[in-house]
């Protein structure tokens, strides 16, 4: 998940979902969300149970690989996808390919109304991405902050909901919020006001849509699944990897270096695949969401 949000594109999220480990994920984050409402509004008794239902083991376990590869990955990643920019983004392409198979066969039924909301969600984010060319900050731009306070809270509590859904990357959120620098500005100048405000957005959102989240699975499973890969179909606009790969969201016809983007994208598809065969296996999926 930690190596998933540092590409363009690609969000923890679809990593999460491949092994699945998705529907655990978003109920020990909703039952977070309740102890800080029970913490918030002085419910020590109700706060208590709830922390002892938290898989805290699990969750620290997770935490701590997200962070350990976003520091051992970060740099690697980056430089090949400078270097080998269309190569990689035919990696991507195919990782999320075979995400897409894997949520095609979670859906329970395939009638009218799912294949409206597929089309319909992966063609609205295909053209809201389409909306800027290129997917990072133009090189040299100031890393300052500008911005009041609220404007980083809401830009937090809409970057952490982009970050825990399949398809869309928190980072690539930032960047067509106009935020990407600020909140780089705000941590290169130690501006602990505006960074505390962002964790204050990300804090509340994340509670928030995880609720909401949580509710939809239960009550409306086939719907959101339909949505997820609308979202992941959508986000295939960054990772097809002509004419530059992750960094454009512009479309061209295959030219050039093809023949290794090709593999790369069966070779990424084949692994998601079989990462999920045996993740299914060994049972990582809880049964239900009560």
């Amino acid at each position: 998940m930690g190596a998933a949000d540092i590409v363009p594109g690609v969000s923890g999220g679809t990593v999460a979902l491949v092994l699945g480990i998705y529907d655990r994920l978003i109920l020990n984050i909703r039952i977070g969300a309740r102890g800080l409402k029970q913490l918030l509004t002085g419910d020590g008794a109700g706060l208590k149970q709830t922390m002892a239902d938290i898989e805290w083991v699990w969750l620290i376990s997770l935490l701590a690989g997200i962070l350990a590869a976003i520091a051992a990955l970060s740099s690697v990643l980056e430089r090949l996808l400078e270097e080998e920019t269309i190569a990689m983004a035919g990696l991507f392409f195919g990782l999320v390919v075979g995400t897409i198979w894997i949520a095609w066969h979670l859906l329970e039924r395939i009638d009218a109304a799912t294949l409206t909301i597929i089309a319909g969600v992966g063609i609205v984010l295909f053209f809201l991405l389409g909306l800027r060319e290129d997917t990072g900050v133009a090189e040299g731009t100031d890393e300052v902050v500008t911005q009041p306070f609220w404007v980083f809270a809401v830009a937090g509590a809409i970057a952490i909901c982009a970050m825990i859904l399949p398809g869309i990357s928190g980072s690539f959120i930032l960047v067509m919020l106009g935020m990407y620098t600020e909140v780089l500005g705000a941590v290169n100048d130690r501006d602990f006001g505006s960074l505390t405000a962002f964790a204050i957005g990300c804090v509340a959102g994340l509670a928030l849509f995880s609720t909401l989240l949580s509710w939809l699975l239960h009550h409306y499973r086939n719907q959101v699944i339909a949505a997820m890969i609308g979202l992941m179909l959508g986000s295939i606009r960054v990772l097809w990897p002509w004419p530059n790969g992750t960094f454009t969201t512009t479309l061209a016809a295959p030219s050039g270096e093809i023949a290794l983007p090709i593999v790369l994208a069966i070779v990424g598809a084949a692994v998601v695949i079989a990462v999920e065969h045996f993740s299914s296996r060994v049972g990582t999926m809880p049964d239900s969401l009560d």
